[in-house]
């Protein structure tokens, strides 16, 4: 692998590479799958590829990396950013993590098909660790590749920038390109591998350290590697807890309960639902990570979840996913209960995560809802009415809090047949009676409530406007950016980041990527339900 190019400005990056300086490393240097332990990483080079070709790059990202445009479109930002050539300072390796998957253990599991390229201190002192999903097998690649397709690669590329955009906190996506090679895959698990264009995307983040990267240690008993790694994460990401102690981890074990919880007030908000949220997928920094099979509430329903593997029992449906984040906080509970011993304190951190959670919601839902403050006593079940409404009008969560803040609530002005008119356009079924009957009584109920809020109809509209977005990743508008690309045309996968960046604005030439699922989308591959296949 070529380590020379000195004219490139991708070798002027800062890299400080602190994480596998100050942390114990897997003493085989050999790439071959293994169980490792006593070590938080594995060194490992990615695989070149073959015909590397960019499809997109986010210049926001690039430009909190110091990069310009011109380096972003070169040939040398395509081979380093899909492994085929490391830039200056680069010292890639993969990490090692346990988890639990569907509620239970299952060991070592680590970065079987994602190589940190290392972690570069920008111009502005901000630290980011750059990895490639996708580019070759590590020691932690079990029976697998290493390798990611097209398809899966630019769902998580433009996700990771769409999430950003809402406010939803996210790891971020440099690049998305392709490798050249093409890569089997058995989408369904049915006995039907096809092949298909395999892909890189260069994922960025303070960290990508996960509940599983301390469980692994605890599961092990080795407390040691535990302790450096603790200690290793408060004094990198939470240097303002001060010096790790006891107490400190306390505090820091209540501050990642309050980052959890911030984050999936925002899923909430938007309609987000993760689909495999296993302990491995859980950020320490609160941030949303590892984009498989997601997807956007479209007709509402708390049951759904866009996981194949999870349709049965669906654990990761979209209404538990309040319930599974607490349940994987317990989890990291366990897993530092060794280096605190003091059980109740750990039980009394967790609050946080309910507290935060429990007020982060009421203020969310009065937001969307364009009302000043939550207030338990009516608002509650104005919310409970409206989420069964939306439920049994099989009501599309995005359209329809989007439009309700163009709809009039004052006394005087307001229109029950203007609320019942938007309510069957942002739906997927025609409405009954007996809906038509409980919609106008919401909506009686709503203007009541809302008329105390002493806001102009203006001021209610933006407010609800800055919450409730217009443009989502809808899967089928990702589906048909990726049957483009499939076929070598990007500019959809562009348009649609494009589009993403701004999702709270009214653009008046893009309202086609703010309409409804169309009916041909409903049960299509990629658009309803996807696997934890790449």
């Amino acid at each position: 692998m070529s380590t020379e190019n000195d004219n490139s400005s991708l070798d002027n990056l800062n890299f400080d590479n602190r994480f596998i300086r100050e942390l114990p490393g897997d003493a085989e240097l050999d790439n071959f799958r293994r169980q490792v332990y006593s070590a938080c990483y594995s060194r490992v080079n990615p695989t070149p590829a073959q015909q590397p070709r960019l499809v997109a790059y986010a210049k926001e990202v690039a430009e909190d990396l110091g990069l310009s445009a011109e380096t972003c479109e070169s040939e040398d930002f395509c081979q380093v950013f899909t492994g085929s050539r490391l830039a200056k300072g680069m010292e890639p390796y993969a990490l090692c993590y346990g988890g639990h998957q569907f509620g239970h253990w299952a060991g070592q599991l680590g970065d079987g098909r994602a190589i940190n390229l290392g972690e570069v201190v920008s111009q502005r002192n901000q630290r980011y660790t750059l990895q490639l999903k996708g580019a070759g097998v590590t020691p932690y690649s079990r029976s697998a590749d290493g390798l990611a397709v097209l398809r899966s690669s630019i769902r998580e590329f433009l996700c990771s920038e769409a999430m950003h955009h809402l406010g939803v906190p996210t790891t971020r996506a440099l690049s998305v390109s392709l490798t050249g090679k093409q890569v089997v895959r058995d989408m369904f698990y049915d006995g039907n591998p096809q092949m298909e264009a395999g892909a890189v995307v260069c994922r960025v983040a303070q960290s990508f350290t996960r509940f599983g990267s301390f469980q692994i240690f605890t599961a092990r008993d080795d407390l040691d590697s535990l302790k450096q790694l603790v200690d290793y994460t408060i004094r990198t990401d939470f240097p303002e807890l001060g010096e790790p102690s006891i107490p400190v981890y306390l505090d820091w074990f209540k501050e990642v309960c309050r980052k959890t919880a911030e984050m999936v007030v925002h899923w909430q908000r938007v309609g987000f639902v993760h689909g495999v949220m296993n302990t491995d997928n859980m950020s320490i920094l609160g941030l949303t990570i590892d984009y498989g099979p997601y997807g956007w509430l479209e007709n509402y329903d708390p049951d759904w979840t866009p996981n194949t593997t999870d349709a049965q029992g669906r654990r990761y449906r979209f209404g538990n996913q309040p319930k599974i984040a607490y349940w994987n906080l317990v989890q990291l509970a366990n897993a530092l209960y060794p280096l605190i011993m003091r059980a109740e304190s750990l039980q009394q951190a967790l609050l946080a995560y309910t507290e935060t959670f429990d007020a982060g919601w009421q203020a969310m839902m009065a937001a969307k809802l364009g009302l000043a403050a939550f207030e338990p006593s009516e608002d509650d079940a104005l919310v409970n009415e409206l989420t069964q409404l939306m439920q049994a009008c099989e009501t599309d969560m995005t359209l329809f809090y989007r439009q309700l803040a163009d709809i009039e609530v004052s006394a005087a002005t307001n229109s029950p047949a203007d609320f019942l008119a938007m309510l069957q356009r942002t739906s997927y079924e025609p409405l009954s009676d007996e809906n038509r009957e409980r919609a106008m009584r919401w909506f009686a109920m709503y203007c009541v409530r809302s008329q105390r809020n002493a806001r102009s109809p203006l001021e209610r509209s933006t407010a609800m406007s800055a919450v409730n977005p217009k443009y989502v990743l809808r899967n089928y508008l990702a589906q048909l950016a990726i049957d483009q690309a499939e076929q070598g045309d990007f500019g959809l996968v562009r348009e649609l980041l494009d589009v993403l960046r701004q999702p709270y604005a009214e653009k008046a030439d893009k309202h086609s990527f703010a309409a409804k699922r169309p009916d041909w989308a409903k049960q299509r591959a990629g658009c309803s339900m996807l696997s934890c296949s790449s």
